[in-house]
């Protein structure tokens, strides 16, 4: 038969996902599984949203819609975008796509040729490394460990941005850490970046508004607005308004990055569904109780996920700020046994989790640091206590 594509041979599966179709199984077949596994924040909009969809099915038109997305969609974000200071930007400073990772794909290929250099901290959001390969990037990556609470330095920027990378992405609040960087710290970045004017820089913050303890959210266009000309924001309705399967992501950057996007969108999509635009639209533009309510359920479950943790002998988890993840390094279990199977590694310290106790982590080498696990607390809450046990029993036990 014909062959493949060759870039087929650098797709690989999402880890996150394979972890937790893993879990699912084993709940399927009667096991007893508490998963940590998958980032779904697992809420629901709000009933006006339900409504705007009803509605919308109701008078549906049927046609096509805008490559770039409808009107009142771009619209909505710009006013979102505007509520966390990202103001000035057009409807032709905007385009859609089927949720963040789509318009990440996006970027990828509208700013990067084969060989090109993309340059993103370690522990990494998972996709981007996987985008990065399928596009044919060179990966510059900087890795930034727990000794360093996971952010990335001025002095590594410097050093990263001089070797005039074509792109360096950025996520803040950071999935996998659940880390985020003050407005001291994005100021001292920003000065970097403002130093290096050959480089686009992404900006994924899809997890702007669940940020705890008043840190803030902020971006480098806050302190240098002159980056607006290759600084690209992207964010998303997945996390703060608990709609991952709806898939609306979005960007705001200059007007050619808009419009490349937009091409792209032509060539496959063509347009986001009437009925999820008419949903995104009011969930942006209505009342904005559930998310900022479950932003304060997250910070307490935060909380409630640090002090089990940092009971554990020997482990170390920086204090993630934001999101709904926990990084902790388990590296004091390698060497040691559980049941007289040796724990050489991040794998399988998240097998043997997962067999002895139920309980769905992910390894922190599908992220890039092999030395932890993440920990998503987005599971119900009655769930959170008795899977955090079962962690604390299980490093308890091991010889």
């Amino acid at each position: 038969m014909p062959q493949l594509a060759r870039r087929i041979g650098r797709a690989k599966p999402s880890a996150i996902m394979l972890v937790a179709e893993t879990a699912k199984r084993l709940k399927a077949e009667g096991r007893d599984i508490i998963s940590f596994s998958i980032g779904v924040p697992n809420f629901l909009p709000g009933e006006h949203v339900y409504a705007a969809a009803r509605e919308a099915l109701a008078k549906d038109s049927g046609q096509y819609g805008s490559n770039r997305g409808a009107d009142a969609l771009v619209d909505a974000f710009l006013a979102h975008a505007g509520k966390v200071g990202l103001t000035g930007y057009t409807r032709a400073n905007v385009s859609t796509g089927i949720g963040a990772k789509h318009v990440i794909y996006n970027l990828a290929e509208a700013l990067l040729d084969e060989g090109d250099t993309i340059a993103f901290p370690t522990p990494y959001w998972t996709s981007y490394l996987d985008i990065a390969e399928i596009v044919n990037a060179k990966i510059d990556l900087l890795p930034c460990p727990p000794e360093q609470d996971y952010k990335l330095t001025p002095a590594q920027l410097e050093t990263a941005l001089a070797k005039k990378p074509k792109v360096f992405l950025f996520n803040n609040p950071s999935n996998p850490t659940g880390m985020v960087y003050t407005r001291d710290e994005i100021a001292a970045l920003a000065d970097v970046v403002a130093k290096y004017p050959d480089t686009w820089v992404l900006t994924d913050d899809i997890y702007n508004r669940m940020v705890f303890d008043g840190v803030g959210y902020h971006n480098f266009l806050h302190l240098r607005p002159e980056l607006r000309d290759r600084v690209i924001f992207i964010d998303s309705l997945s996390k703060t308004y608990g709609m991952p399967g709806w898939r609306v992501g979005f960007m705001a950057g200059p007007e050619a990055v808009a419009s490349a996007v937009t091409t792209m969108n032509s060539n496959h999509i063509t347009n986001i569904p009437e009925i999820v635009t008419a949903a995104a639209v009011a969930a942006l533009t209505g009342p904005q109780d559930v998310p900022q309510a479950k932003c304060a359920e997250f910070q307490a479950k935060r909380d409630q996920v640090m002090e089990a943790l940092l009971s554990i002998p020997g482990l170390v988890c920086p204090r993630p700020q934001g999101a709904f993840y926990a990084f902790p390094d388990i590296s004091f279990a390698f060497g040691k046994s559980y049941q007289g199977k040796v724990i050489a590694n991040d794998v399988d310290f998240c097998n043997a989790l997962l067999d002895a106790k139920g309980v769905a982590c992910v390894p922190g080498s599908a992220f890039g640091e092999p030395r932890a696990i993440r920990i998503s607390y987005t599971c119900p809450t009655p769930q959170l206590a008795p899977g955090l046990q079962r962690v604390q029993e299980f490093c308890s036990e091991l010889a």
